[in-house]
């Protein structure tokens, strides 16, 4: 089983196992039966090999990603494993019981087992219990994690949990898949440096008062949208100018990710453009990207209704060609590696502290584009590298996302009190769209007033338009929206994975840099 000079006494200090999300916590179990049935391990030496071995990485504090199996399954499928759940059970009661002796919430709360209504096995406590490290990808996430996921195991294991932001690879995001940028950069740093340390890309910042190379990055930025006019034509037949602003929300489809706040708004606008054709504006084209879960249902009608009525408007000559709306279809890494180089605006919009970290928002401001974003997620943490007038944040704190739901948030009384949210909600539900059709995008406005707005779409929708208003009239003075967009690419590496990997390497796995000749 083992080299010379290993044995299971140093296992810890030559491997280490991850577990990425909540999805494997099973693992801690499974290294446990394994020492114990198979090793005959004791119990005691074999929760100590187990812990130091594992750490956790949250990635989402929704409920539906921290998963609770049924006992009952347990008990069908893996009995073995529900009897060592059960005793590792008895150990936390015990650390409980040491720490806050008597008190019956605090151990309900530690507890692996779920105990209201049917027995559940709670996975996540399992993978925070039995991991030396336990690690949010986001400050706020984990500050998050630590306040309002697992206080209690953040005061019963003091310094296990820490912060991990997340990181993306600039060899694919900008090297490989936005290569007239990487190459303006590369000649403007005097080599390929950047892409293994991305933290030089501050040398760009010199140059954000530079007319000549402003100009350039301008350039790159429209042949970039050129080509993407020609994807979007490809695939949804669908004629864009490159002058409009590409504005564009790309990732998985999730009523927490809020398309659903996007559409309104250009359900809004179009509406503007209706009462008033002189309306001006900055043409836009609205970018969709994304997939949703197979038995989603809410999002799957927000998928059709972002179609049909982009359809709509594509084909309304009284707009004059002021906005447009393509939603792409096969969201995929290589479609990703298109759309990212021509953005010029990134929607980041998630109900604040429903985003664990987000790494599309890092790649787009990697390659220029000015994020549109509330402060949830790594959003804050770009906010803070690129600077307040780099960025447009809008919307409530998760403080005051959690005040409004304390007072008790009510979305009818927005829509009584306000006119536009009003005339824009009744257009939703009418059969407008989609004529002998009615309540064709029920489920989507169903979930914005019957259902309680949960993710405070209406509640954020006054801001978001304000906010959009700003990105409209910034959008006009090109010189100094260039400038905006330069000084993004210039103070985002610290967004690098490389950054991400070292510190997991030294702060959770204990490894040693190698270095290569």
């Amino acid at each position: 089983l083992f080299r010379s000079g290993n044995s299971w006494g140093n296992f810890p200090d030559k491997v280490a196992i991850q577990l990425n999300d909540t999805h494997p916590a099973i693992a801690v179990v499974e290294f446990m039966r394994i020492l114990l049935d198979e090793q005959d391990m004791a119990w005691e030496e074999a929760w100590d090999i187990t812990t130091r071995t594992l750490a956790y990485t949250n990635h989402t504090l929704l409920p539906e990603a921290l998963e609770k199996w049924g006992v009952p399954l347990f008990e069908r499928v893996l009995p073995r494993h529900l009897q060592i759940i059960f005793d590792l059970n008895v150990h936390v009661m015990a650390l409980c019981e040491a720490k806050w002796p008597g008190d019956n919430e605090k151990k309900r709360a530690c507890s692996l087992i779920e105990e209201n209504g049917e027995k559940r096995v709670r996975m996540a406590h399992i993978a925070a219990v039995g991991s030396h490290a336990v690690n949010g990808v986001a400050a706020l996430h984990t500050e998050l994690l630590r306040k309002h996921l697992f206080p209690e195991f953040d005061a019963l294991f003091p310094g296990r949990f820490q912060n991990k932001t997340n990181g993306i690879t600039p060899r694919r995001w900008l090297l490989q898949c936005n290569q007239r940028l990487a190459a303006l950069v590369t000649r403007a740093l005097g080599g390929e440096g950047w892409a293994r340390d991305l933290d030089q890309l501050r040398g760009l910042e010199k140059f954000a008062d530079d007319g000549a190379f402003r100009r350039e990055f301008m350039a790159v930025k429209r042949a970039n949208k050129v080509d993407l006019a020609h994807v979007i034509q490809a695939e949804c037949g669908i004629t864009v100018s490159p002058d409009a602003i590409f504005d564009a929300q790309i990732k998985r489809l999730h009523e927490y990710k809020r398309q659903h706040l996007n559409l309104l708004h250009i359900m809004a606008l179009y509406r503007r453009i209706l009462h008033d054709p002189s309306l001006d504006i900055a043409p836009r084209v609205f970018i969709f990207a994304a997939k949703a879960a197979p038995g989603y249902d809410v999002a799957k009608n927000l998928i059709r209704a972002i179609n049909v009525i982009g359809a709509r408007i594509n084909s309304d000559e009284r707009t004059g060609g002021k906005i447009k709306v393509a939603f792409l279809p096969n969201y995929r890494v290589s479609l990703a590696e298109k759309i990212i180089p021509a953005a010029d605006v990134s929607e980041q919009i998630s109900t604040a502290g429903k985003e664990a970290s987000g790494t599309g928002n890092m790649k787009l401001a990697l390659n220029g584009a000015l994020t549109v974003g509330t402060l949830d997620g790594a959003n804050v943490e770009i906010l803070e590298e690129v600077g307040d007038e780099n960025i447009f944040i809008f919307g409530m704190t998760v403080e005051e996302v959690e005040a409004l739901r304390a007072r008790g948030y009510n979305p009818w009384d927005l829509h009584r009190d306000d006119e536009e949210i009003r005339a824009v909600l009744d257009w939703l539900g009418s059969d407008y769209w989609t004529p002998g059709e009615n309540g064709a995008f029920g489920a989507v406005h169903g979930t914005l007033l019957s259902g309680g707005d949960p993710y405070m779409v209406l509640a954020d929708f006054q801001s978001y338009s304000d906010c959009q208003k700003r990105v409209d009239a910034a959008y006009r003075d090109r010189d100094a929206w260039a400038r905006k967009a330069i000084l993004n690419t210039a103070r985002v590496g610290k967004f690098s994975s490389d950054r991400t990997i070292r510190e997991y390497s030294r702060d959770i796995w204990n490894l040693t840099p190698v270095a290569i000749p």
